[in-house]
């Protein structure tokens, strides 16, 4: 009896002990059950109103991002394809004046050059002809400027006919001619500094180097059909679009315009329009408008696809752009969630103007300023029953 009732003891404040702890974790489970379930049907009555709310260090809050929507001009029409293009203004293509074959080459695709910068070396016998004659013309004209001269006095002490000072005048004037047509012809040729018959073709602008159409060794000649060098000013391209011919007749010279591309996405740039078509394609039925646009850090590049928003004149309809992620559709209306307070949500109907790639103008519905869930529209629409109002 004595050894039996220390181990009984002990096993009985054992069991105590367990019986109490499962007491405690039961309550605690029962407690946080209960507030799951009151969050549960508070969820459920806010969703009864349109209105979802979560509290401050919810897990939901995550995946929910918001932005505030500003009114701007309703485009004339949505967004169309047009394609970037060098600027024509700002471009020169480069050929050699002379026929030749290449002994070096100065320039590569993408180099940055100045005005009258060596783009390749070329050895050109005609270059060393065409100094010969020049240096011929003028011999030839110094040579007759003396006879003229010695005729000039004669004729003036009445001791040569007229009609040789008249043959040597006619001399001279023919050798100026042509030490001016030699001069012109070298002038032409830019052969300043020429040696050796070799001819330097130089860069006429500044700017990149943005095509080359010639290797070393190569022949090359006048009438070559593509030019050897293409130099633009990235800083300044146009962007070539054509228009619907009803689209067309609300665009004129001077309209701003937006320019946007899959290769920047959500960065816009700013146009204008340089140039309305006069005549429409018989094929498209499309007008072709060209807008000048500046890209300083040559973000957009020639040949790309891009698309461009016309903005309207002073005093157009104003409406609010929402990004195409915020919007959802049920039954026949579109909707949106706007943020009225931290962590409160309210699925408002909105009428859609115009629809774009990225972004849809709303006309009703909304009100400047506003926070617009543009990310997690979905999610809240789920936690509010799915039940427009």
């Amino acid at each position: 009896m004595t050894n039996r009732s220390p181990r009984l003891l002990h096993l009985t404040r054992l069991m105590l002990a367990v019986v109490v702890v499962s007491a405690i974790a039961g309550g605690i489970y029962y407690f946080k059950g209960g507030q799951d379930n009151k969050s549960q049907v508070a969820a459920r009555v806010a969703a009864t109103s349109g209105v979802v709310s979560f509290p401050a260090n919810a897990a939901q809050l995550s995946s929910i991002a918001t932005m505030t929507m500003r009114s701007e001009p309703l485009p004339v029409s949505a967004a169309l394809f047009g394609r970037v293009a060098y600027d024509e203004n700002r471009t020169t293509r480069v050929s050699s004046p002379i026929a030749g074959r290449v002994v070096s080459l100065r320039g590569e695709v993408g180099d940055q050059v100045k005005p009258a910068q060596v783009l390749v070396e070329l050895d050109a016998p005609d270059v060393g002809t065409a100094d010969a004659d020049w240096q011929k013309a003028r011999a030839d004209q110094v040579k007759k400027q003396r006879a003229f001269d010695r005729a000039k006095i004669l004729f003036e002490g009445e001791v040569l006919a007229k009609k040789d000072f008249e043959s040597a005048e006619a001399d001279i004037d023919q050798a100026r001619s042509e030490t001016r047509r030699a001069a012109l012809r070298m002038r032409n040729l830019d052969t300043a500094g020429a040696q050796n018959g070799i001819f330097s073709l130089k860069a006429r602008m500044a700017g990149v180097i943005a095509e080359r159409q010639i290797n070393p060794g190569q022949e090359v000649r006048p009438d070559l059909p593509t030019p050897l060098f293409v130099i633009t000013d990235l800083a300044s391209l146009w962007v070539i679009v054509d228009v619907p011919e009803q689209v067309a007749a609300q665009i004129q010279a001077g309209q701003s315009a937006v320019v946007e591309s899959d290769a920047w996405p959500g960065q816009r740039f700013t146009a204008k329009v340089e140039r309305v078509g006069i005549m429409l394609d018989p094929q498209t039925r499309r007008i072709q408008i060209r807008c000048a646009v500046q890209n300083p850090e040559h973000r957009l590049k020639p040949e790309m696809f891009a698309r461009v928003s016309f903005l309207p004149a002073a005093g157009a309809v104003q409406a609010i752009a929402v990004p195409n992620g915020g919007l959802f559709l049920e039954g026949r209306y579109s909707y949106v969630f706007v943020q009225t307070k931290p962590g409160t949500f309210e699925k408002r109907r909105v009428d859609i103007r115009q629809t774009g790639n990225e972004r849809s103008y709303i006309d009703s519905g909304l009100d400047s300023g506003e926070q617009v869930v543009t990310e997690g529209a979905l999610l809240l629409n789920s936690e509010a029953g799915g039940d427009a109002h």
